[in-house]
């Protein structure tokens, strides 16, 4: 499973997205009614998922699920 494809799994999972609904790099957070709440628990299970730590400033600055790839790329 590639980067993209994990990401997809673990928001689905921490925000009860159905699995039928398909995610795009371009999908922001905000389309999938995450709030600020919802975006750190996601944070902490990408962490998790991939053992990596995001920074603050990182952490407050991702708005798409393409932000995180590339936060997550950029630590592998």
């Amino acid at each position: 499973m590639n980067i993209f494809d994990t990401v997809c799994t673990i928001l689905k999972e921490q925000l009860e997205i159905d699995e039928s609904v398909e995610l795009s790099e371009a999908t922001l957070l905000d389309e999938l009614d995450a709030d600020s709440l919802d975006v750190i628990e996601v944070v902490m299970a990408l962490e998790d998922g991939f053992d990596i730590e995001f920074s603050d400033e990182e952490a407050e600055t991702v708005r798409s699920v393409g932000d995180l790839v590339e936060v997550i790329s950029s630590k592998l």
